[in-house]
């Protein structure tokens, strides 16, 4: 197992994984206080690795090219540094199937809203491959979060927002909450940012 993530580099990794976020969903992300997330906010920025920005009345951060490169090479030292790195490109492999299910799933339903599936997929069909998929997740994130801590709490995550489709199929793929799309790809993401690979 690799050591707890330094607070500086679980924030500049979170604003990472969110895309553009404000301070307050990067606390909830890591898990630390909303000050010391607020300090290394503002150090990132210093150092040209987050940019600020507001626009539509909304504001939050978002990382630079440099934040990128920082934050890949922090992880990939904390990793090789353990030799855990050729068990993470295992779950890697073992995800890769669930997340191509997941995507081939989300995007049939997507298509089908739009009219545009040629055959439409049910609200049933997709749920249920959405199932199954996540428990083919649970054994890939009980291995990960055996050798990463940081990256607990995907499979549980993905469950909710299973279980919250079955009453509102918002939480399939929707973009405006933590829906089974959008966490399958943050953990695609956070895999690749690990391993410094790209997409």
């Amino acid at each position: 197992m690799m050591p707890s993530t330094p607070a500086d580099l679980a924030v500049l990794h979170a604003v990472r994984l969110l895309g553009f976020a404000a301070a307050d969903r990067v606390a909830r992300r890591t898990g630390l206080p909303p000050d010391e997330v607020a300090d290394h906010l503002l150090d990132a920025q210093a150092r040209g690795w987050l940019t600020h920005s507001a626009f539509g009345g909304t504001a939050g951060w978002s990382p630079t090219e440099a934040g990128l490169a920082e934050g890949q090479r922090r992880l990939a030292e904390q990793l090789d540094a353990t030799g855990a790195r050729p068990a993470v490109e295992a779950v890697l492999d073992a995800f890769l199937p669930v997340n191509e299910q997941v995507v081939r799933l989300c995007t049939a339903w997507q298509l089908t809203g739009m009219g545009l599936a040629d055959p439409p997929i049910g609200a049933a069909e997709v749920l249920g491959g959405l199932a199954t998929a996540g428990a083919d997740l649970q054994d890939v994130d009980e291995r990960l979060t055996a050798l990463l801590p940081r990256c607990a709490g995907y499979h549980a995550r993905f469950a909710h927002a299973v279980a919250s489709a079955a009453g509102d199929p918002g939480w399939i793929a929707g973009i405006d909450r933590d829906s089974c799309h959008a966490v399958i790809l943050e953990l695609h993401e956070d895999l690749l940012a690990t391993l410094n690979l790209a997409r």
